[in-house]
This record gives structure tokens, sequence and C-alpha cells, in this order.
């Protein structure tokens, strides 16, 4: 996470959500008979991950292999870690400790459903919406086996439950060449937690340096794994499940979602008898979710996963994440450079270049309903608050083109 979209209280939300999470992990506290000792990395002042403790070699298998951080100097920071982890000098420069029960914890479920010894290390990730326990599993051998997530409330409960079945879908129905998706190897209940585990992919090998054309591909793979269809705007589902969010939002009442509604219908109606190519996309597709290599393109996190959206939504999400994220762009500049470039970012997808804003635009509405159907703002993620660069940058866009339309009608110039 770039600087700039860190929130004013993102430590204090870290410290407490690392209580909570092992909280949940571990419901029977410090109670058992032999408590498991996890490290804090980096510290309990701002914790990022857990890692066990009782194990060295596993432990630097686990923060090596857990995630590769997006800047350098994080990459540096973590790869001190692990030496100081393999050459036993983890105490001078990861000195923080946790102790957990020793009894009915997750790993001992997960080593019953996995049948075998299995070590974890916990993300403790920034506040959002569908923040959630995220485990990395390791085996005696501290080898990284599989991934685990949980859902602990309705919002991540209902994630973990799609992203389950956009798994086993993915992974067991479609052919896909380009691209692999990870392998569910279970689903289930866990102290009234819904749980899935997956294979694991190579999150933590550095991306191969090929280009965007194998991006591309790629995303025009998923794009077509489950079928397209070419409908008018105005007369395909995706229109009117789109006006059902919008208007739902606006009834429930969430903050400037009649704004929003108001900028969605105006595009619908603009755009209703425009013809476009619908697809399915992954919803989050970002640097941080995939890993290109030279022969195959590694997707995971499929909790979004969505068919019968505009083609070529996974392409301004990638770029419009990549400038506000990776490259940390102020967002109301990521949004307008987002939207004048549209034909150039979807032209490798094989979108139109009349099509290419109208997506732009939709796309724009369709994240900002997430957002707002998260109650992001509220659980304090960075970007929730849509009144301070998505709205007003969106409403303007929409204005000039309403101001350009009337212009045409009436013959001028």
């Amino acid at each position: 996470m770039s600087r700039a979209l860190k929130t004013a209280d993102d430590l204090r939300r870290r410290a407490t959500y690392l209580a909570e999470v092992v909280d949940q992990l571990y419901p029977g506290g410090s109670a058992g008979e032999a408590p498991r000792p996890y490290i804090v990395v980096p510290g309990r002042r701002k914790p990022r991950v857990l890692i066990p403790a009782a194990d060295r070699k596993v432990a630097a298998a686990a923060l090596s292999r857990y995630a590769r951080p997006a800047a350098r100097g994080a990459r540096l920071k973590r790869d001190a870690a692990v030496l100081a982890l393999r050459l036993g000098l983890d105490r001078l420069l990861l000195p923080h400790r946790v102790k957990v029960g020793g009894a009915e914890g997750i790993d001992d479920h997960l080593a019953a459903v996995l049948g075998h010894e299995v070590h974890l290390s916990v993300h403790i990730g920034p506040a959002r919406a569908n923040r959630k326990p995220v485990l990395q599993i390791l085996d005696g051998d501290a080898n990284t086996v599989a991934f685990a997530k949980l859902g602990v409330n309705p919002l991540t409960r209902e994630l973990v439950d799609a992203e389950t079945a956009a798994t086993k879908r993915l992974s067991e129905f479609c052919d896909l060449r380009l691209l692999r998706v990870p392998k569910l190897l279970h689903a289930g209940n866990w102290n009234g937690h819904n749980l899935m585990v997956t294979s694991a992919l190579p999150a933590w090998e550095a991306p191969a340096d090929l280009g965007t054309a194998r991006r591309s591909a790629a995303m025009r793979e998923l794009a077509d794994a489950c079928g397209t269809s070419r409908f008018p705007l105005g007369e395909s589902d995706y229109a009117a499940r789109l006006r059902t969010r919008l208007k739902a939002l606006t009834e429930r009442g969430e903050t400037d979602a009649d704004t929003l509604q108001t900028a969605g219908e105006a595009l619908l109606d603009r755009y209703g008898s425009a013809s476009m190519t619908f697809g399915a996309w992954h919803g989050d597709w970002a640097p941080w979710n995939t890993r290109e290599t030279p022969g195959l393109v590694y997707l995971w996190d499929l909790e979004r996963f969505e068919t019968g959206v505009p083609y070529g939504f996974d392409a301004v999400h990638y770029r419009l994440q990549d400038d506000i994220v990776t490259r940390a762009t102020d967002p109301t500049t990521a949004v307008l450079g987002l939207v004048a470039d549209a034909p150039a970012i979807l032209a490798p997808m094989g979108v139109a270049p009349g099509e290419a804003e109208p997506t732009a635009l939709l796309y724009l509405v369709d994240l900002a309903a997430r957002y707002m159907g998260d109650q992001a703002e509220r659980a304090g993620a960075a970007l929730g608050a849509l009144g301070r660069w998505l709205l007003p940058t969106l409403l303007r866009h929409i204005a000039r083109q309403r101001t350009a339309q009337a212009g045409s009608t009436d013959g001028t110039c």
C-alpha cells in the first residue's frame, strides 16, 4: 500500500485486528497444554504478518514465501528478517512474540483436513471491509502447500462462498491454457465460520518482465472462459443488475448513494442502445493477485469473480489499481487518466474504440457500488470515501457528456 493510501489510524486498526484475528483462530485464548508462539512481523506497533516461532526453518520459509512485497525497500527488509531467522538472530530484529491457545485452534482442524502436520502464518492486512483471516499453510518440511480463508462476518462469509464456487468452476470445468488458478482442496465450516482451502500458487516469485501482451491474452482467456454474448447495453442482464444494486444502495440510505445512482442511471440511459460484448472478469485483477512467468500466468483471490459484465473490465481495473497503489498516483488523477486512455487500455482486449469510454465509466460506477455496498468507508478503507475522489470526477465527466450531446443535438459546434 502506498503511503498516500494509508488511513490516519492504520497502525491502531492493525494492532486491534491482531488481537481480533488471534481470538478468531484460537478461541480458547491462552488455555491449553502447549501454547503456540508466533513472531509478530515487523512488530506489535505495525503488525503485518504472524509467523510460527517454534521452528526457525519454518518461520523463515513462511516469511519468505507468504507474498512478494511490491516495493524494493520492503523486500530488502523482509530478506533481512529471513536471514536473521536462519542465523538465529531473530530475537534482535524481531523481538515481539504472542502466544496462542494450544488446543482447538484452526491449525488442528487444518491438519485433520489435509492429513498432515501444518504450520501457519497469518496476514494482518490494512483496514478493509473484506478483511478476513488469510492463512499460509506450510507442512513439516517448511513447504508452502496451501492457503486458507475464513469468512467471519456476513460480507466475508459471502465472499468466501463466492470464491469457493469460482475456484471450483474455473479450476475444474474451464479449459484454461495460459492461466492457472488455485485448486479447491477443502470447503467447509469451522467454529461457526465458513472455510476454504486452496492449493498454493507461487505468489512469492519475482514476476517475469514479459510486457503487457501476455497479461492481455490471459485477461481475454478469462473473459471468454464462461462464454460471451453481445447485446445492446440497455437489454443486457448486466444493466438490470446494476440498476438493482444502485437502487438498493439508495434505499439503504448509504452516503452519496443517490449521487451514484444518478450517475449510473445517466450512463445506462446514455449508452442503452450501444451494443457491447459481455463476458467474465476476475473482479480484482491487480499486481498483488497475479504472477506472470514465462510459461503461465498465475491468478488467485477469486472472491469477486463474476460473469456477464462488459468485456474488458479486468483491463481497466488493473490500470486503475496499478496507478493508485503501485505508482502512488493521486486517485482523482488516476480516474481521469483511465477514462482518457480507455481506448488504448482496452484495444488489446479487442474492445472497439467507440465502446471503450462506456466500458471504463460503467466500471467506475460498478467499483463505486462495490465500495459503497461493502461499507468500505465505515471499515476504514483508504479509498472508501467515494465523495472525495471518484464521484466528483465521474459526475463532472457525465456533465460534460450531456453538454456535448446537447450541443450536437442543437447543431452547435
